[in-house]
């Protein structure tokens, strides 16, 4: 079996509203900074072009989630497969992902980062699904709106294949 990528959202688009998400997260935190928890794999590239467009002082680290075991559909119980280096209380941290459906990562995450004493918890993300969410999750800043379809690109993967594709794309089996 094979497949086509058909797109969804070119990269201006994407670009377009990268640059208007980092303006907002700029405006609310003027006079601060800000600690950016970018989920990988998926929202590396998001989470990079985002961190660019926000004028106020930024941190970067990375964390890795899993939610799906071996599957392609989430179980529910989220692990930490990677960490933060970086400590977060006392920080404005915003969680960056690709993309947001059944909301269990992200829900898992808010609790963790409470634990930790963040000053205060955000989310960003590039996509939102919201016809597959299992958990209410309060997302602070959305990309798109998108309806349950597979996408890849912009850090998205297929079987691991597909993240350098400059914009998102539906997946078409033939």
């Amino acid at each position: 079996m094979s497949e086509t990528i058909r797109v969804m959202l070119p990269e201006d688009e994407l670009d377009k509203r990268i640059t208007e998400l980092g303006e907002q997260i700029s405006k609310d935190y003027e006079g601060e900074s800000v600690f950016l928890c970018i989920i990988l794999k998926g929202a590396a590239f998001f989470g990079c072009e985002l961190a660019k467009r926000i004028t106020v002082p930024v941190t970067i680290d990375f964390m890795a989630t899993s939610s799906y075991g071996s599957g392609t559909v989430s179980t529910g119980e989220v692990q930490i497969k990677k960490d933060l280096d970086l400590p977060i209380e006392g920080k404005n941290v915003i969680i960056v992902e690709d993309i947001i459906d059944s909301g269990h990562t992200l829900n898992f995450l808010s609790k963790v980062f409470k634990d930790r004493k963040a000053k205060s918890i955000r989310m960003c993300t590039m996509l939102d699904k919201p016809d597959r969410r299992e958990v209410d999750v309060d997302v602070d800043y959305t990309g798109f709106t998108i309806p349950d379809a597979f996408v890849v690109g912009y850090g998205l993967d297929y079987d691991q294949k597909y993240r350098n594709l400059p914009y998102i794309g539906v997946v078409e089996l033939d």
